[in-house]
């Protein structure tokens, strides 16, 4: 007797019912609906209105007055005009990610393996920061910075600080940036080494390697992704940055790009369409930068 036979006690297979209808494939769009119409009328909106306001010209003889056009002078007006605060923009986000790295890969390494019950308190030192304002904390770096401060004081009296003082240099700037955006670094790192398989680590020692070898073949491979996505959270941000080259820094020898664009809609009349398109160009140039660096150092969790 066929094995039918047994499986359904006579000669017959079962009858099938018919085929379950799928309901409810409606619900996970229903569900993405809000956020869907926040980015529309938040992002995707204001991003239109400020790429035609980009393309906008000003009418002659009316400074603060302008009119529809397709007038690309003003992307050429925005990479010749202000090229200098373009470079400066990149080099100060690229010196305070750099040495926010520095300063975050023990700090994150530290708490993912050796805090032990510490960590819960480093972990607080981390992010007690976000609880103060952003303004407040950049203020509170210029009165440490100050000439009569301790960073100060301490660089002229072992007569290393040129020029007398911190303040209002590109010092200054770069080390607001690197301490504001410090946390940025350090909990991706940190969520990314505390991931680790630990047995992976040991094993680079069962192998004979010496602890750099293991660091260099094991745990920063693996710590990559964080890396990666702290660098991007800490580059992007401080290349639009004006806050700190205007509580830190001089008038002229130190501003950024995000100075210029908050002048250009704030302080010059007429100033909108130059500031729309420094806007974009500052967008598209960060884009390309974070495209290459990706495809460059990425890995295969964030391509």
């Amino acid at each position: 007797m066929s094995a039918l036979a047994h499986a359904g006690g006579g000669g017959h297979a079962a009858p099938v019912g018919p085929p379950v209808e799928r309901r409810g494939t409606w619900i996970p769009y229903l569900l993405l609906l809000p956020g869907a119409l926040w980015l529309l009328l938040f992002f995707v909106v204001p991003l239109v209105q400020l790429f035609t306001v980009s393309l906008q010209s000003q009418y002659p003889g009316y400074p603060g007055y302008y009119y529809r056009d397709l007038n690309v002078g003003n992307y050429w007006s925005a990479l010749t005009e202000f090229a200098p605060h373009f470079g400066r923009s990149l080099l100060f986000a690229g010196l305070a990610t750099f040495f926010a790295f520095c300063l975050a890969y023990p700090l994150a390494y530290a708490m993912a393996f050796k805090a032990g019950k510490w960590r819960g308190l480093m972990m607080i030192c981390v992010i007690a920061p976000f609880f103060t304002s952003f303004i407040l904390r950049t203020i509170a770096w210029r009165q440490i910075l100050s000439d009569e401060g301790p960073v100060a004081s301490v660089l002229n009296t072992l007569h290393l600080l040129p020029g007398g003082h911190i303040t209002e240099t590109w010092m200054a700037v770069v080390a607001g940036l690197t301490y504001n955006f410090l946390p940025f670094m350090v909990l991706p790192i940190y969520a990314s080494l505390e991931r680790a398989d630990p047995r992976v680590i040991e094993a680079g020692g069962d192998l004979y390697a010496n602890g750099f070898t293991t660091f260099r073949t094991v745990t920063l491979p693996m710590s990559m992704p964080g890396v990666l996505a702290g660098t991007l959270l800490t580059f992007i941000p401080a290349t639009g940055d004006y806050v700190n080259a205007e509580l830190l820094g001089s008038d002229r020898s130190t501003k950024m790009v995000g100075n210029v664009i908050e002048s250009q809609f704030f302080k010059v009349p007429g100033g909108y369409p130059t500031a729309a398109a420094l806007s974009f160009t500052l967008m598209a140039l960060i884009l390309a930068l974070v495209f290459v660096y990706v495809r460059k150092f990425g890995t295969e969790e964030l391509l």
